[in-house]
């Protein structure tokens, strides 16, 4: 058993906005903890494998190719893999969220 506080994890070095903290990474699956605070975003990319999405806490938008929602807690919002996507935080708290990368990508992220 591995148990992991995301607050022991040391944030990421990345091109987006917010805080990322990279909670695990193995060859089945990356997981990683996002938070925006109000006005942060993440830069529009392409990842080359699929992505759940899961809003831990606040409200904020997901863009995924063309289409547009207000994600709120409790939602699971899924990206398929090679689609151009970006979430944001246009509200004034919090935005928190897992990303589940399924499997672990072996090519990189392509930003937009």
């Amino acid at each position: 058993m591995k148990v992991i506080k995301t607050g022991d994890c040391e944030p990421a070095q990345t091109p987006h906005q917010g805080t990322i903290k990279k909670v695990i990474d193995y060859e089945h699956a990356t997981i990683v903890h996002i938070e925006l605070k109000p006005g942060e975003a993440l830069k529009k990319h392409v990842t080359p494998v699929d992505v759940c999405f899961y809003i831990l806490e606040g409200e904020g938008h997901v863009e995924i190719g063309k289409e547009d929602a207000v994600v709120a807690e409790d939602q699971l919002v899924f990206s398929p893999a090679r689609v151009a996507h970006r979430l944001y935080n246009s509200g004034n708290a919090t935005f928190r969220f897992l990303v589940i990368k399924t499997p672990t990508p072996t090519t990189p992220t392509s930003f937009l």
